[in-house]
């Protein structure tokens, strides 16, 4: 075995820095991957939040009675979306649209509701990466869903 370590040029005064070695590399590698595998999970966390929440105010807002009873309804299924992918609901807006526009003309628009209308929710969801400061907040996710009134809804 001795003829081996001499060959590859070991020398005796080198036992134990493979330990050593090892939490380096460990440090230096895992802990940033592992850094970067949580705010991967967080930036997905709020785009699941934001396509739930708009789907469910869409479907809130289309079955309901009136508008304010509809804005009412939307933004409650929208807050109960959110906080189950465990987002903070302070920074959660729920927005409508004309059929076809994007979410990005949000804002004027309130649905009549009145039977065949057609008409967006737009849901946006701040994202926090984790360990950043407060006021980085520049990451934003939008779902958009599509809501088409029944044609045969009593009045």
């Amino acid at each position: 075995m001795r003829w081996l370590r001499r060959r590859l040029g070991m020398v005796a005064g080198e036992r134990g820095s493979a330990l050593v070695e090892f939490v380096f590399i460990a440090l230096v590698v895992f802990v940033p991957l592992v850094y970067v595998v949580a705010g991967f999970s967080a930036v997905q966390r709020g785009v699941f939040a934001s396509q739930a929440a708009a789907r469910e105010a869409g479907r809130a807002m289309g079955t309901a009675p009136d508008p304010v009873t509809g804005h009412e309804r939307a933004l409650r299924a929208a807050q109960l979306a959110v906080e189950d992918q465990s987002v903070d609901l302070a920074d959660l807006r729920v927005a409508y649209v004309p059929a076809g526009a994007g979410c990005d003309a949000a804002g004027g628009y309130s649905p009549a509701l009145v039977p065949g209308e057609e008409f967006s929710v737009c849901v946006t969801v701040t994202v926090r990466i984790p360990l950043l400061p407060e006021f980085v907040d520049a990451n934003t996710a939008t779902g958009q869903f599509v809501v088409e009134r029944d044609r045969y809804v009593d009045r």
